[in-house]
C-alpha cells in the first residue's frame, strides 16, 4: 500500500528515542522527510545523522514558547515547507497523588500539556490543506494507569483539546489525530516496570493482561503512526487510535 508519504515533511518532537524515533524511522522509510527534536543538541544531531539526509535534528524543549516557530522555520529552510507535526513528549514523573509536588505538576503541565498546545496551535496556523497534527498520548486517556497520577491528569485533557482543535481546523482540510500507546517496549516502559522492584515479573504480569500476550515493538507503533499521519488516512480526524495489543477494555 502506498501511503503517499514521498517528499512530505513532518516535524516530530521528542524523536531522539522511543516512540517519536520509531515514528520518524517509519516515515522516512516510506519517503518522508523529518525535522526531529530532542533536548540535547549533540544527541539530536547524532540521531538525525543516523536517520540519513531525510532528517535534521534540532535541540528543542517542548515547554519553550518559541519552539513551534523555530521548528517550522527549520522545516521550511531545509525542506521547503511542512505537511504535519507529531507531538511526542517524555512521560511525566511516576508517583501517587500524595507524592507529586506542585513543582512537578507545573513542570509537567508546561511540557506535556501547554507545550503541546502551543506546538499544535503554531502548526495549525501555518499548515496547508491536507496537513495533519498528531499527538502521542497514552492509554491513560481512557483508563487511568495506577501510579501515573500526572499522566492520568494531563493526557485526557490533551485528547479533549485535540478533539476541539479537529473541529476548528477541519474546514480548512487539516486533520488532528492521536495515538494511545500502552506497553510498547521502550526505555520508558522498562523504567516503569523496574519501579516495582522486579522488572521481569512486572513485564510478565503486564503482558499476561494484554490480549496478544506481549508488549508491542517500537516499529509496530511507528507503522501505526506513519499510516495515521499519511494521506492514506485522509478521512480520519478527531480520533484516538489505541496501539496497545487490545489492552484497553472499552470499545
Amino acid at each position: 500500500m502506498d501511503l503517499g508519504l514521498k517528499d512530505r515533511v513532518y516535524i516530530i518532537t521528542g524523536a531522539t528515542r522511543g516512540l517519536g524515533l520509531a515514528a520518524a524511522r517509519e516515515l522516512i522509510a516510506d519517503g518522508a522527510k523529518t525535522v526531529i527534536t530532542g533536548r540535547d543538541a549533540d544527541t539530536a544531531a547524532a540521531v538525525a545523522a543516523d536517520l540519513g539526509p531525510s532528517a535534521v535534528g534540532v535541540a528543542t524543549d517542548n515547554a519553550d514558547p518559541e519552539a513551534a516557530a523555530r521548528l517550522i522555520a527549520t522545516a521550511r529552510e531545509r525542506f521547503g515547507g511542512f505537511d504535519g507535526v507529531l507531538i511526542s513528549v517524555g512521560g511525566p514523573p511516576a508517583g501517587l497523588t500524595a507524592d507529586i509536588t506542585d513543582a512537578q505538576w507545573q513542570a509537567a503541565f508546561d511540557s506535556v500539556f501547554l507545550g503541546a498546545v502551543r506546538l499544535a496551535r503554531g502548526a495549525a496556523e501555518q499548515l496547508p490543506s491536507g496537513g495533519v497534527i498528531g499527538f502521542v498520548l497514552s492509554g491513560s486517556v481512557r483508563e487511568p494507569i495506577p501510579g501515573l497520577t500526572v499522566s492520568n491528569g494531563l493526557r485526557p485533557g490533551l485528547a479533549g483539546f485535540a478533539k476541539s482543535l479537529s473541529l476548528e481546523v477541519g474546514p480548512r482540510g487539516i486533520r488532528v489525530v492521536g495515538l494511545l500507546p500502552a506497553r510498547i517496549d521502550t526505555d520508558r516502559v522498562r523504567e516503569l516496570d523496574s519501579l516495582s522492584g522486579d522488572a521481569e515479573a512486572a513485564r510478565e504480569r503486564n503482558a499476561a493482561a494484554i490480549p496478544l500476550r506481549r508488549y508491542g515493538t517500537p516499529d509496530e507503533f511507528g507503522k501505526a503512526a506513519a499510516f495515521l499521519l499519511s494521506p492514506a488516512a485522509s478521512y480520519l480526524t478527531g480520533l484516538m487510535l489505541p496501539v496497545d495489543g487490545g489492552a484497553l477494555h472499552n470499545i
